[in-house]
């Protein structure tokens, strides 16, 4: 069901988001408000963020530079990069780069199964962020600001959209652990705390183990129907005496949810429902599996999904760039088959897809006391690679540059806020509209920057 609803306008106070909320179809989902209307057609309906967390090399998988080959070894022109730890002489990457597709365009071999379908994303090689540490660059590429306290890209999304399915949360949240920082990277901060994200730590195969207390083993759906009724009514009153408490009216909508979760979520997140050859196409391990929930998800109406590569930090390749590789096995066929699996099934097109890191690598090793071996490479915020797909991108596209060792950017800088910027604008959001009134001023995603990738978009 699908209920006009307009908290897309400015100054929308956090009483008047969950008041619409209610009224749509009474205390509904976690992010279970209704499509609102969009500031002008949009092209995508939903989000994948595939997030490869720790800092993916950009000179090793999608920016290949042959000069690290020509100079390997040597100092780099200018002296050493100065990023947050020591480095030393170039270095050039042990893997191979090829051409595929119509597009042609370069992966390093290490990514066989997205080099399959290149031709369907945009390759943005000049992304570039303020910060070269992990925390303050995840807050960036997930809440937009480098401190904490913003509310992030899924919350900004369900907010203005909210979802298509009463029965499920509007933003979920896939990771077997947590990732450096943890859950303020989908905490919904200053926005009403029912667009928060909802994490589910997807190292479970049994979905019953996946979420836990899914299934009530003492009381019936009806007996359950009964004393949620009467806990609501008991919460009413003392909402009455409590105005403006968004938090006590986004408990009464988690008390929804969490009810109507039961029958829904067990089947969505149930894997082992796919046929046989579809799990063998997206291969065993967490990610994979958090690839396949995440196309299961936006299928039944989810708006937006993030799916972490696994614990930590394990893209954080300081010791040995050949990490990469077994980093690679693990993620390029289920980011491969989520993108052919999405297009089989007429979902492509409405669906935007997103893979990226935090932030770059140096072109340079590593050569402080804080590794063994030295063959890894330091943080770099100056310049590295997003890949976006589907939901109104123009696939086989590379967008900017950097420069001939892949260092900073050279051509057509695009900022974190451009790249969010972008896929607000192809949901239909226009970034500087989508705003929030806190604290005496009016907040966005993107802050008070931003522009639309217009090259990008088909």
């Amino acid at each position: 069901m699908i209920i006009r609803q307009s908290s897309i306008v400015p100054h929308l106070t956090r009483r008047e988001a969950l008041s619409r909320v209610g009224s749509a179809f009474g205390l509904a989902a976690l992010g279970g408000v209704a499509q609102a209307g969009t500031h002008h057609v949009a092209r995508a309906k939903r989000v994948i963020f595939l997030f490869l967390n720790g800092g993916m090399s950009q000179v090793d998988t999608f920016d290949p530079k042959p000069a690290l080959a020509r100079f390997h070894g040597t100092p780099m022109p200018g002296g050493n990069p100065k990023t947050e730890r020591n480095t030393g002489n170039l270095m050039r990457s042990p893997f191979q780069f090829k051409r595929h597709g119509r597009s042609g365009i370069e992966v390093s071999e290490i990514f066989p199964h997205i080099a399959g379908v290149i031709d369907e994303f945009a390759v943005v090689r000049s992304t570039y962020t303020h910060n070269p540490i992990h925390e303050s660059a995840l807050f960036m590429m997930n809440c937009g600001d480098i401190q904490t306290g913003r509310p992030a890209m899924g919350s900004w999304v369900t907010y203005g959209l909210g979802t298509e399915n009463q029965n499920l949360p509007g933003f979920v949240v896939l990771c077997p652990g947590v990732p450096v920082v943890g859950p303020p990277l989908w905490n919904s901060a200053f926005l009403p705390a029912a667009f928060q994200g909802t994490h589910i730590a997807n190292n479970e195969k049994d979905p019953y183990k996946l979420i836990q207390f899914i299934r009530n083993q003492r009381a019936d759906p009806g007996e359950q129907r009964r004393q949620l009724d009467y806990l609501k009514a008991l919460n009413g009153i003392h909402l009455e005496k409590r105005s403006r408490d968004a938090e006590l009216e986004s408990s009464i909508q988690a008390m929804e949810v969490a009810y109507r979760m039961q029958t829904e979520a067990p089947e969505v997140f149930d894997v082992m429902r796919e046929p046989e050859r579809v799990r063998e196409r997206y291969g065993d391990g967490d990610f994979a599996r958090g690839c396949l929930m995440a196309r299961r998800l936006v299928e039944r109406g989810v708006r937006f999904v993030q799916v972490y590569y696994g614990n930590g930090q394990p893209w954080d390749s300081h010791e040995d760039i050949q990490d990469l590789r077994k980093l690679a096995g693990r993620s390029d066929q289920p980011i491969g088959a989520l993108v052919a699996d999405l297009k089989e099934c007429g979902l492509l097109d409405e669906t935007l897809v997103l893979v990226a890191s935090e932030f770059g690598r140096t072109p340079a090793v590593e050569n402080s006391a804080a590794v063994k071996v030295q063959n890894g490479r330091d943080h770099s915020p100056y310049g590295f690679t997003t890949l976006l797909a589907g939901g109104g991108i123009k696939g086989g596209t590379v967008y900017g540059a950097t420069d001939d060792f892949g260092f900073r950017v050279a051509e057509k800088p695009a900022h974190v806020h451009d790249i969010h910027a972008t896929a607000l604008h192809l949901l239909g959001l226009d970034h500087k509209r989508l705003t929030y009134r806190y604290s005496g001023r009016d907040f966005r995603l993107t802050d008070v920057a931003g522009e639309t990738i217009r090259e990008i978009i088909a």
